[in-house]
């Protein structure tokens, strides 16, 4: 039996008349989800948050790996939608260099913000829950004096959006009218939250995305939205510690495929299709970020071995080492800064690195040089 999953309601904008889709609320019925589609994807995409949580116990500090970790995700989430801005570009705005894609970077370094800002509050007893609210407040730090600082920043939509195509009447896809959204969100915070949930947390978080990306609360912005949302309910119900998983990867690499799947949830009523893809993905990206833990494990235990080895390395080298995976580019002002030292205590740390072949110096110039930790940038950015 084919499943019916929304309805479509006339809405008009920009002057044309618009079939636009109103989604079921959560989760699926007639049929409900069969558990026979899921159960395997989902036990093995479980593992694999399981093997990667346990992982991270391989370095000294977890810290780093998140430094690594949300930054990829903020990128691959920003390239998805189009942004050009590359980790490097983000290195060196961090390290205060010039860079040329200042718009790009600024939409990447929001997308940190909203995340720092999501992290905050689960992990306040005082924080907001994940909700319509936070995502919001989120949404806003989001759009903040980026690109899309016109489209109403941490709002709810007042106006009928639609997706692909030159108009309204052409478009791939017309979300909601805006006054079902509020209606719709409220039922998907429900869901959220429900007290006896009977279907495992990765499926309904995979249920969660499709809806939100249905809705489309926003006038701008909804994909990466929809993407922290996943990263936020994955803490929230304990399947990772902490976000050291980037699944925008995943998505960014089979975006055709993941915007087909969303799409086919509507047309088709293929719930199953999509939470296949979702699990799926989870899978792969967690098993990729595990094998990136392992190399920058093995990375930075050679490279600190070849440190303590060396006659010539003093106590500030020692400590700007341990600095790098949070630092991976600087310039000797930055390191005198972090260390609270003086320039010529900072200049001989940096040295100490240089002559071990640990950093190198990227500019060919003799002031204002910039050091970068490449071994551990190439590994972040493969």
């Amino acid at each position: 039996m084919r499943r019916t999953t929304g309805i479509y309601v006339t809405s008009t904008t920009l002057g044309e008349a618009v079939q636009a889709f109103v989604p079921n609320p959560l989760p699926p019925s007639d049929p409900v989800l069969a558990p026979e589609s899921f159960i395997e994807a989902n036990r093995a995409a479980e593992l694999a948050l399981a093997r990667l949580s346990g992982v991270s116990g391989l370095v000294p500090s977890v810290d780093w790996l998140l430094y690594g970790a949300v930054r990829k995700e903020a990128l691959l989430t920003s390239q998805i939608e189009g942004t050009q801005a590359t980790l490097t570009d983000l290195f060196d705005e961090e390290a205060g260099l010039a860079v040329s894609n200042v718009e790009d970077v600024e939409e990447v370094i929001n997308y940190l913000r909203a995340f720092r800002l999501v992290q905050d509050n689960l992990h306040d007893p005082k924080g907001l829950p994940v909700s319509v609210r936070l995502l919001c407040d989120a949404h806003r730090l989001l759009l903040d004096g980026a690109r899309g600082s016109g489209k109403q920043p941490g709002e709810l939509r007042r106006s009928q959006n639609w997706i692909g195509g030159t108009r309204p009447g052409n478009a791939v896809f017309v979300p909601p009218p805006a006054d079902r959204v509020a209606d719709l969100l409220g039922g998907m915070e429900r869901f959220i939250h429900e007290a006896s949930p009977t279907l495992p947390p990765l499926v309904r978080i995979a249920l969660i995305h499709a809806q939100f990306e249905t809705i489309h609360p926003f006038l701008d912005g909804n994909g990466r939205i929809g993407r922290l949302l996943i990263a936020a309910l994955l803490e929230h119900w304990g399947l990772l510690p902490e976000p050291l998983m980037y699944l925008s990867g995943y998505l960014k690499q089979h975006q055709s495929e993941y915007y087909r799947r969303l799409s086919s949830i509507r047309t088709e009523g293929d719930w199953e299709g999509w939470v296949a893809f979702f699990l799926e993905g989870v899978a792969a990206a967690a098993a990729e970020a595990e094998r990136g833990i392992v190399a920058i494990a093995s990375r930075v235990a050679a490279d600190r071995r070849r440190l303590l080895g060396s006659a010539k390395a003093g106590p500030a080298a020692y400590r700007l080492f341990e600095m790098l995976p949070m630092m991976p580019r600087f310039t000797i002002e930055r390191v005198r800064q972090k260390l609270n030292t003086s320039f010529p205590t900072a200049s001989a740390a940096v040295k100490a690195l240089a002559d071990l072949g640990i950093v190198a110096e990227m500019t060919g110039q003799k002031k204002n040089r910039c050091y970068s930790y490449q071994a551990y940038v190439d590994l972040l950015t493969r």
